[in-house]
């Protein structure tokens, strides 16, 4: 009864989430191109389908190692990519191109769903994280179609939410198939809210297993090339609300190192041109990437181009990772991590709660105040490079410890194909 009183109000709610994407298109013109899969009305796909679904773009990043090992099996069918956003439709079809198909996912009516399923047919269903969709998930496994949690987290006060909806919740997690989840205290709430303590499997967080393609490296080493021996720090990943205090620390960032440059890379496009508004009226010389205005003597460097985040931290000598100055939950540090440069955020990190507290123990990153806090240990770094390297490369090696994940649910989805 639950799960039909859902899925009506879903249906009744439906007309309202169309109006809002076609508002939201107006800034974002290529969310409301294809709108109609998100009712489910996708091109069919020919042979058997491997559906990897993924929300934006974190989780298309995240999934992008696991499906380059699935590539690389050939395991003779199509990699379906999906995402409920552009940008992360945009990232996967960046990292991928032609080599596999994509599609908006639907929205979780039952008949959207329905005909989703009926064009694509998948052999296994792939949900990278936590994305629940009752009808995603049980349609598919009504169809014998094995659904697979990966990556997947559980805060503790998601699963409180869920313990409280446990008539609704229990019959979906009783539909899948496997969960591989990022730490024991994520597996133990999935236990707690119903699913088969048998089908939960802990692997670790398949984001310390970061790959960065010779591509990219090469791009990052071009860029650095041409910003010469200045000192370079990023903010990758910002919300609103945080780039007033990001430039307030490069103020006084300037006032120490007065060649310093800092490159601020948004997290959702429609906030580029904003963010250029709020960089020129502070006063700062401003350089777009997206315009291709050379950052060789700007103050800031905006990046206001989709899918290259991680080629922009490789340019950089350390890097903020956004979403955490505010109560927005942070973004994912492993990135730059990656790259052995000192990583920088503030306290709200709930997202990646595991992740920062591994680093954390190691002093692989470092938790800051505001933006005077953050002013002086980013010009105490510019001024001390073998500070900066042994700060970098604890980063690096906290990510090179706990590789191996994306191994275990590689082996653990074929096994159960």
């Amino acid at each position: 009864m639950l799960h039909f009183i859902y899925s009506q109000l879903i249906r009744l709610i439906l007309p309202l989430i169309l109006l809002r994407l076609w508002w939201q298109g107006r800034q974002a013109p290529d969310l409301r191109r294809n709108w109609q899969h998100r009712l489910g009305y996708v091109p069919s796909v020919p042979g058997p389908v491997i559906w990897v679904h993924a929300v934006s773009v974190g989780e298309t990043i995240a999934a992008g190692p696991m499906v380059r090992r699935l590539l690389a099996r050939n395991l003779g069918g199509t990699i379906l990519m999906t995402a409920m956003t552009d940008t992360g439709l945009a990232q996967a079809r960046k990292m991928f191109g032609n080599r596999v198909r994509y599609a908006y996912a639907p929205y979780d009516t039952p008949g959207s769903i329905r005909r989703f399923l009926n064009r694509t047919r998948p052999r296994i269903l792939v949900i990278m994280e936590t994305e629940i969709w009752p009808n995603m998930i049980r349609q598919s496994r009504k169809r014998k179609v094995p659904v697979f949690l990966i990556n997947a987290r559980l805060s503790e006060r998601s699963a409180r939410g869920y313990e409280r909806i446990r008539r609704l919740v229990l019959p979906i997690m009783q539909s899948i198939s496997w969960v591989a989840a990022q730490a024991e205290k994520d597996a133990e709430r999935f236990r707690r809210i119903g699913l088969d303590p048998q089908r939960v499997e802990v692997t670790g967080s398949v984001k310390f297993d970061v790959d960065i393609p010779d591509d990219i490296r090469q791009a990052a080493s071009a860029l650095r090339q041409r910003l010469g021996d200045r000192p370079v720090w990023i903010a990758g990943s910002t919300h609103a609300g945080e780039c007033v205090q990001l430039l307030q620390a490069h103020r006084q960032i300037l006032d120490w190192h007065p060649d310093a440059l800092l490159i601020v890379v948004p997290r959702h496009p429609d906030r580029f041109g904003t963010v250029a508004e709020m960089i020129r009226s502070e006063g700062y010389s401003l350089a777009r990437r997206s315009l291709q205005e050379a950052p060789d003597s700007a103050q800031v460097y905006l990046g206001d181009t989709m899918g290259e985040l991680m080629m922009l931290y490789g340019a950089s000598d350390l890097a903020f990772v956004g979403g955490s100055l505010i109560p927005r939950g942070g973004h994912n540090p492993l990135e730059p991590a990656a790259w052995g440069i000192p990583v920088f955020a503030g306290h709200h990190v709930f997202n990646f709660e595991t992740i920062y507290q591994r680093l954390l123990e190691h002093r692989g990153v470092f938790l800051v105040d505001g933006p005077d806090d953050l002013a002086e240990r980013v010009s105490v770094l510019f001024a001390s490079p073998d500070i900066r390297q042994e700060d970098g490369q604890r980063a690096l090696a906290v990510l090179n410890k706990n590789r191996g994940a994306l191994d275990k649910v590689v082996e653990g989805i074929i096994e159960r194909i």
